[in-house]
């Protein structure tokens, strides 16, 4: 029996079922069958029938997968499905390794690598002439010469993934161009929340009457209680920088500003998606932040909703620790 094979690639989490579907045809005879192939495809995709099997007259067959064709999606869209994805795993994984009693250090191990391996294949297939930097693998300096670099952070906020039922920790997905991340998803997987440049979350238009600066749980920066005292700002006490970040996106608080070491992979996903969003994104003496550097080590950030920029930068300049 000849097969045509159809890919059918989809783009999740979007409503319209035909938006970012793409089929391409492989081994596909003459026009007639060709124009049958396009009906079949059509009517599975209506009804939202990954899998079917197709007849043909000559008795060929259409098989049609679900399997994504990571080259033909968007960078925006890529990055927010592959967090989601990583994020999805991280999920499973945990509730499993919980139910079996595993440690805390299985949990963190097995998270860090599981979801570095899933990223790692997923950017090869869908990006092979891009470079990566995770904070999982080995640093290959030839990405310093590369035009477009991804930088991700598989698991960030370890220690927060192996507090069941922790929520704050989270996966970054990022592209640099030009030494600045131009494309951005931070996923939530605790959530069940993927904020990401695909489409972009608007900042509340109120402000809480008071501002929240956001740290820490476990080593809050004495510059971050400086500028928090000096703008008269609550404290929010949460782990991982992605959730942090996400945190000023989604409303739950004002400001957040750290000093106290960071890597590219800790922020550059968070700062891309906050970007988009309206905030305000730059080191904390108000330089930009660069990303693809030789040295990955970027020690601090300041993320915060526009109008508190300006009082935030006073005040961490006016610190002296």
């Amino acid at each position: 029996m000849d097969i045509g094979v159809v890919s059918v690639a989809v783009v999740a989490n979007i409503p319209d079922a035909l938006t970012g579907l793409v089929a391409s045809f492989v081994e596909v005879g003459d026009a007639e069958f060709t124009n049958l192939v396009r009906e079949g495809i059509r009517q599975a995709l209506a009804v939202h029938a990954w899998q079917f099997d197709w007849p043909h007259r000559s008795n060929r067959c259409v098989r049609a997968t679900s399997t994504i064709n990571w080259r033909l999606m968007d960078d925006h869209r890529l990055a927010s499905q592959l967090a989601t994805e990583a994020g999805e795993l991280l999920v499973e994984l945990r509730a499993r390794l919980h139910a079996e009693h595993a440690p805390p250090a299985v949990l963190k191990d097995e998270g860090d690598r599981q979801a570095h391996e899933l990223l790692m294949a997923r950017l090869r297939a869908g990006r092979p002439d891009d470079s990566i930097l995770s904070e999982e693998g080995k640093d290959d300096l030839t990405r310093l010469e590369a035009e477009r670099v991804w930088i991700v952070d598989p698991l960030d906020g370890t220690r927060e993934f192996g507090e069941v039922p922790r929520t704050d920790w989270a996966v970054h997905v990022a592209l640099v161009v030009d030494e600045v991340p131009i494309v951005g998803a931070v996923a939530l997987p605790g959530l069940g929340v993927t904020l990401s440049t695909a489409e972009p979350t608007q900042l509340p238009t109120e402000p809480n009457p008071t501002p929240r600066m956001i740290v820490s749980r476990s080593r809050p920066p004495a510059a971050a209680l400086h500028t928090a005292e000096a703008l008269g700002a609550e404290l929010v006490e949460m782990g991982s920088a992605g959730a942090k970040t996400m945190a000023v996106i989604r409303g739950e608080c004002e400001i957040y500003a750290h000093s106290g070491g960071q890597y590219e992979w800790d922020s550059c996903a968070p700062v891309a998606v906050a970007k988009a969003a309206g905030c305000h994104v730059s080191r904390i003496d108000g330089s930009p932040l660069r990303y693809n550097q030789r040295d990955v080590y970027l020690p601090d950030l300041l993320v915060c909703r526009p109008e508190l920029a300006e009082p935030a930068l006073a005040a961490l300049a006016s610190f002296d620790g």
